[in-house]
């Protein structure tokens, strides 16, 4: 199934005669970009979809505002072949991780909080924690921060790796299946960090202890208070942890590759899946939500705008710029997990840093692949991208649903955006 511009264009401007609160749309060549290079995005992701290396790709694009392409093909999954919709409700995983940075920092507006207080400030419990050292457990020397958390330099982990003392206590321990989030901080305040806060930068729970955090100020669970001043303002209407039932018609099944047998394997309900998206009490800001390109497009653009969407104001611009900075001293490398748009699991991140919620984009050359400075981004373990250039004032959303995606698709979105534009911005 394929959508293209002027087709989409056609569909769009009726929905926005229904709606009235959709992201306006603009032909590309309006906003210095080409329609024919613009269709090389669903040319390629037809690609990937012919080949069997996935069920379907929903992509949009925007600059300026206003969305210059938006492609759909494919289906459902490897076993559903009705035809993926524009509507299709994702896990984006990690991609609840930029959400909850921006809910922490309507709180920081707010005098809530400043990012050097000690997290124990607002969490008691992680008041004493050690530090693992050389096969036993010494008490931490450096007091987290909030700024820790926000730039994954906090000294928590995943458990992603089972080799590591650590992650095998996280695996034991399974923090993020927790009933609740009182039950997540207790199961957290068990475990020994990896290092001292602030000298490294590890992929980890941080941003779901910031999620705790949020609850502990604003006195709200965390879902509510992300309806009530995210996604509510925004017209996120299809952002939430738990899907409802009348919604369920519309969540995509999720998939892994079948490498020795060269095949995409639809994946059920259960283990396996990171999460749970039914009834779960447990509000993950690491990794729960579940969303559309739209409603993410929506969260982007308002970013891209300077923390403003369609006359509300979630954010300032000075905070959404200080957000977008890179805030990782001289002395700590950024490594990773797989979820920015062109690194492998534990890959270096060379020419990138991270900012408050944020992988950012230091060095186009030393990522290698086509961008600019000051480009912030992130993804998720399904395989899901979003990345803002502030510099071309461009906004990308795709999706699609395949845990360890072993495809740079990501890659070859960024190329294929980047060479669409006719006219930069600089």
């Amino acid at each position: 199934m394929r959508i293209n511009n002027a087709a989409f264009a056609g569909l769009a401007l009726f929905a926005f005669a229904a709606t009235g609160a959709e992201l306006p749309t603009a032909a590309p060549e309006s906003v210095g970009m080409s329609s024919e290079r613009l269709d090389r995005i669903t040319a390629k992701t037809q690609e990937y979809v012919d080949a069997g290396k996935l069920a379907g790709v929903l992509t949009m694009v925007a600059r300026n505002g206003s969305v210059v392409h938006t492609s759909v093909v494919g289906q459902r999954g490897a076993e559903d072949d009705r035809p993926l919709t524009e509507d299709a409700l994702f896990r984006i995983y990690s991609m609840t991780k930029p959400i909850t940075a921006v809910a922490a920092m309507i709180l920081y507006e707010e005098g809530k909080f400043h990012l050097e207080d000690p997290v124990a400030k607002f969490l008691p419990e992680l008041e004493n924690l050690d530090v693992y050292v050389d096969g036993g457990r010494v008490p931490a020397k450096t007091p987290m921060t909030m700024q820790h958390l926000l730039t994954h330099t906090a000294g928590f982990s995943y458990g992603f790796n089972p080799e590591d003392p650590v992650d095998q206590l996280y695996q034991q321990n399974s923090p993020t299946a927790s009933t609740d989030m009182e039950d997540f901080i207790a199961r957290t305040a068990a475990l020994p960090l990896k290092f001292e806060p602030g000298t490294k930068w590890h992929y980890s729970i941080a941003v779901d202890v910031t999620g705790a955090v949020i609850e502990r100020i604003s006195g709200q669970s965390f879902d509510v208070f992300l309806q009530e001043r995210l996604f509510d303002p925004l017209d996120m209407p299809d952002t939430f942890f738990n899907v409802p039932p009348e919604k369920e018609e519309r969540f995509l099944p999720n998939h892994s590759w079948d490498a020795e047998n060269e095949k995409l394997v639809q994946l059920g309900d259960g283990p396996g899946q990171f999460g749970n998206w039914k009834n779960t009490g447990f509000f993950s800001g690491g990794g729960g939500l579940v969303s559309t390109a739209r409603d993410y497009m929506r969260f982007a653009e308002m970013l891209r705008n300077g923390g403003m969407l369609d006359g509300v104001r979630i954010l300032g611009p000075k905070t959404v710029e200080f957000m977008a900075m890179d805030h990782l001293p001289a002395s700590v490398q950024a490594g990773g997990a797989g979820e920015r748009p062109t690194m492998s699991l534990f890959e270096e991140m060379s020419g990138m840093g991270f900012g408050l919620g944020f992988g950012v984009v230091t060095d186009p050359t030393a990522v290698g692949v086509l961008g600019s400075v000051g480009e912030y981004n992130w993804g998720g373990a399904a395989g899901t991208i979003f990345w803002i250039d502030p510099v071309e004032e461009i906004v990308v959303v795709s999706m699609i649903q395949l845990l360890g995606s072993p495809w740079p698709l990501r890659q070859d979105l960024m190329v294929l955006t980047g060479q669409a534009i006719t006219e930069l911005a600089e």
